[in-house]
């Protein structure tokens, strides 16, 4: 791959929501990039500025569980996640916050991997809430891509909103 130099950072055209179509989640992206579906029917969206080889993304989707997470399970999730990433090739991860409010629960990962010989840049967020596991991945194709394309996916996190039925769903029983 040849680096690309750039003599200006990345521009906002105009801005789209993304609303999950059964309400669960939205979130703000930029309305330049192009749409696709995401693979094996998953529920959500993928974003990127290039449309033939979208290895730069912002991509979203929900996947219903078994049962409800609650807070407890916050260190058997990130041990779950920490198995995933070390399944990745040269992995190493940069940042990792895990938070739980009230029985919300959200791993935040930013990370490096090799993917066809190429050094990927990944941030994600997976948020349980309740029957849901929600994922927020934005991707640049190389650091370098990652860095010039940060503000669009900052921003798209920075924007990211539950819907207000899912927060209830968070709330902590009494005792």
């Amino acid at each position: 791959m040849i680096e690309q130099r750039r003599e200006s950072p990345p521009r906002f055209r105009g801005v789209s929501i993304y609303q999950d179509p059964l309400g669960r989640f939205a979130f703000r992206y930029p309305s330049t990039w192009n749409t696709f579906e995401l693979p094996d029917g998953q529920e959500g969206a993928l974003f990127s500025p290039e449309a033939s080889a979208p290895q730069t993304y912002l991509a979203a989707w929900a996947n219903r569980l078994p049962e409800s997470v609650v807070a407890e399970d916050l260190d058997l999730l990130s041990s779950g996640m920490a198995e995933g990433l070390a399944r990745l090739n040269s992995c190493e991860v940069l940042e990792s916050h895990d938070d739980a409010v009230g029985n919300l629960v959200r791993l935040e990962r930013l990370y490096t991997f090799s993917d066809d010989d190429v050094v990927r840049q990944r941030r994600v967020w997976v948020v349980y809430v309740d029957t849901w596991q929600i994922v927020l991945v934005y991707q640049g194709e190389s650091r370098q891509e990652y860095e010039y394309w940060s503000p669009m996916g900052n921003y798209s996190f920075a924007t990211f909103n539950l819907a207000q039925d899912l927060w209830f769903a968070t709330e902590r029983a009494c005792s």
